[in-house]
């Protein structure tokens, strides 16, 4: 298996510190608001790269923080803390915000059959685990104290800049209108392990500490859950590429600075989901969430064959109209499988052949898009259908699009009547009776029935 490492700029060996197990951290939501599809395209490529390590054989053992206190609206120790600003707009305490947004998180996770990891640990439960770092840091000469917070010190570092092309003459001091610049750092790159004078006079959560009552900064407590779980070696640290610098580039300098040696092997970055107006973010205030596809009559699992039809590291244009293609692509091939003959037969001598067909296109560096035509090839080559439907399954098992799921269909119509009334619908579009158009559709949706409107015609689907 290959993968593109972002520690060293190039496509390489994939191979585990122990044979046979592999340890894999991602980092997890911020869960001040919803996530956003393009959040949760990143997770979904990383749920495809824990299901094909297992499909290939290791075993993985996965660890996700959830990030409920320290993440600034400025990634470089500026602005207000998310979660306090959320808490205030919602009039609510921060734990209860938290608490909303992390089941609002897996629900969506669930939705498109992303796998929940094995250990989840929010920040705020390895306060102890932090503080325990920051004073073997300070001990080691690594970080300092200065205006009552305590920094590390990145001139420490040999190279600080693994991860990205940067130099500390491309940073930019943190200063907006509402932001004043951090003048107790020593340098630039310094970055805040533990807040005891916040920027703001109310954060909520605040724990004792050597150096007064604060909280972490939040690079700390990715460094801490991992190591905590996983040990003093990590094989593969997933995230979106907007986590490189400087959230990253800080986590290596930390706890490399602690551990006394090389911490990851590997660092897995997913590109990001574009609109029209470019990257997508919850900034923006109009960042598409699952709820708001799902209520527009799209399945969730569409989505997750948009994101597989693209490679992880371009990043991926989203607009209804790619959603559509995606879905009545999506939708035609599950039709497909469904069909075919279920009846036990012996398996075709080409079995083993697409088995490797599609093993080659994931050990290609996660080529989702080769993989998934591996499966239309399936689909249209002689073998009998129970072979079909075996490899489908098996490839499926990574994939996870609910291929061979049948799904519980709760209308009063049949096929054959909801086809007449699409046809009446159209002729009324037609004729540009829109509203006897409009009072079809409402109809239909009123009995389960959604439709839509794609360029190869209208097609239908039953709400859930």
């Amino acid at each position: 298996m290959k993968l593109y490492n972002t520690l060293t700029k190039k496509i390489e060996d994939f191979v585990p510190n122990n044979e046979g197990i592999v340890k894999m951290y991602t980092c997890g939501p911020t869960v001040y608001h919803f996530a956003h599809i393009g959040n949760l395209r990143t997770y979904i490529c990383e749920d495809i790269l824990e299901k094909y390590l297992k499909y290939v054989g290791y075993k993985v053992e996965r660890v996700m923080n959830i990030t409920d206190v320290g993440h600034l609206t400025g990634d470089s120790d500026d602005g207000t803390d998310k979660m306090v600003n959320s808490a205030k707009r919602e009039h609510k305490s921060v734990l209860d915000i938290a608490k909303f947004y992390t089941n609002k998180f897996f629900e969506d996770t669930e939705k498109l059959n992303i796998r929940k990891p094995d250990t989840v640990i929010p920040a705020t439960s390895l306060i102890d685990d932090y503080i325990k770092i920051i004073s073997k840091l300070l001990d080691k000469g690594y970080a300092y104290i200065n205006g009552g917070n305590v920094y590390f010190d990145t001139s420490k570092i040999d190279n600080y800049y693994v991860l990205t092309n940067h130099n500390v003459d491309d940073l930019i001091d943190g200063v907006r209108e509402d932001v004043e610049r951090d003048d107790n750092k020593k340098n630039k790159a310094d970055f805040v392990l533990w807040f005891t004078k916040s920027k703001f006079d109310d954060q909520e959560l605040k724990w004792e500490s050597p150096w007064g009552l604060g909280y972490p900064g939040w690079h700390i407590e990715c460094s801490g859950i991992s190591m905590k779980y996983l040990g003093e070696y990590l094989d593969i640290h997933c995230g979106g590429v907007d986590n490189i610098f400087p959230h990253h580039t800080n986590e290596i300098a930390q706890s490399e600075a602690y551990l006394g040696h090389k911490w990851c092997n590997y660092w897995f970055h997913v590109e990001y989901l574009n609109d029209i107006n470019g990257k997508m973010s919850k900034s923006n205030g109009d960042a598409l969430i699952v709820d708001t596809l799902i209520k527009k009559g799209y399945h969730p699992l569409s989505y997750r064959y948009m994101v597989l039809s693209s490679h992880y590291q371009k990043p991926l244009l989203f607009s209804y109209d790619n959603l559509d293609g995606a879905e009545n692509a999506y939708l035609k091939l599950k039709t497909k499988v469904l069909k075919l003959n279920k009846e036990e037969m012996p398996l075709s001598e080409e079995y083993s052949k697409y088995q490797e067909q599609f093993k080659n296109a994931m050990d290609n560096n996660l080529n989702t898009s080769l993989a998934l035509t591996a499966v239309y090839d399936v689909l249209k080559s002689t073998m009998n259908d129970y072979t079909k439907l075996k490899l489908i399954k098996e490839f499926d098992e990574v994939l996870s699009l609910d291929l061979t799921k049948e799904e519980v269909i709760e209308s009063s119509l049949r096929e054959d009547e909801i086809q007449e009334f699409i046809v009446k619908r159209n002729e009324a579009k037609k004729n540009k009776d829109y509203a006897l158009a409009d009072q079809i559709r409402n109809d239909l949706l009123e009995k389960g029935i959604i439709l839509k409107d794609t360029r190869e015609g209208t097609i239908f689907e039953i709400k859930k």
